[in-house]
């Protein structure tokens, strides 16, 4: 994509995200049936149980009730959550081949982002020399200056645990059923996620793994406004106050934007208090989120030191 391209596609994904939500329904459940009807019905909706799945799920099912749903039970899933996702029918529960903590004692921790675990893991685990300083270059194909202590973590960090865990199962389900995913993900939440929206709008029909993402322009807002509108049931997850998003228990990812003593972890400790524990010492994150969250002055500085950008 030339770079005018993406900027007149960003313009074009702002505009569609100011529309009025009546507006944005009509939208939606125009992708969702150009979806149905390419495939000839051999879709499928991946239901997590969160706000957004269950809004997706109810534009899906609006037209075409008899659409299959399927959930990643994964064991990184709150157990309101879980209770929720048995209220509905026609739900498949997929199972991964791997628990959390056997992907994390092999590909390691996510931390930080999927783009810098990933480069952190590609960096630790590099043969090449010259691979390794095109890590250490600039832009973005290169670990930030801000991160690049965690290449000497006394742990492993990676990015695998969404491959495994649920993309996985997803493409075994398409191949089994011969059946195309709808997703409920949105731009606002990453610049990942906007990025896909960017290079292949909504209904991605040429990707190796076609893939629908019809309520990608959509708000925060819009979710709660049509929750609200329909009257439709949520989980009790998000009657604790201070959880707003339910994604796996565990991640890491985006930990350091959270306030120090009201992260995620902070609230598990007194909502979940078994959870925290398992998580924190049988998952050992306890010592991760130390190494991440609070390294040493002189770790910084001797990351900086013999780690800096390729050519200095």
């Amino acid at each position: 994509m030339t770079q005018d391209n993406f900027l007149y596609a960003k313009s074009i994904l702002r505009q569609r995200q100011s529309l009025p939500l009546e507006v944005k329904v009509r939208m939606s459940k125009l992708r969702i049936r150009t979806w149905y009807e390419h495939f000839q019905g051999n879709i499928y909706v991946a239901f997590s149980g969160g706000r957004d799945s269950t809004v997706l799920l109810d534009l899906v099912r609006s037209i075409y009730p008899e659409v299959p749903a399927i959930f990643y039970d994964t064991g990184l899933e709150y157990p309101e959550i879980r209770k929720f996702v048995r209220e509905f029918e026609n739900v498949t529960w997929l199972r991964p081949k791997l628990t959390f903590q056997q992907v994390i004692n092999k590909y390691g921790y996510p931390i930080v982002s999927k783009e810098q675990s990933l480069m952190i893991y590609q960096f630790q685990h590099a043969q090449s020399d010259k691979f390794k300083q095109r890590l250490l270059g600039r832009g973005r194909f290169s670990i930030s200056m801000k991160w690049r202590y965690l290449i000497d973590a006394p742990f492993n960090i990676g990015c695998r645990c969404c491959d495994i865990m649920k993309k996985d199962l997803a493409h075994r389900y398409e191949k089994e059923h011969n059946s195309y995913g709808i997703i409920g993900t949105r731009t606002e939440e990453s610049r990942i996620r906007e990025r896909q929206y960017l290079k292949s709008g909504c209904n991605a029909f040429d990707l190796k793994n076609p893939i629908s993402r019809p309520i990608s322009f959509w708000l925060g807002e819009d979710i709660r406004a049509y929750i609200e509108d329909k009257s439709l049931p949520v989980s009790k997850i998000y009657d604790i106050k201070g959880i707003n998003h339910t994604g796996c228990m565990f991640c890491l990812f985006g930990l350091h934007f959270e306030p120090t003593g009201h992260t995620r972890f902070d609230l598990m400790k007194v909502t979940h208090p078994k959870l925290y524990d398992f998580c924190m010492n049988q998952l050992k994150l306890r010592e991760v989120i130390d190494f991440y969250l609070n390294p040493s002055p002189e770790l910084i500085i001797e990351g900086k030191l013999r780690y800096p950008r390729s050519g200095e």
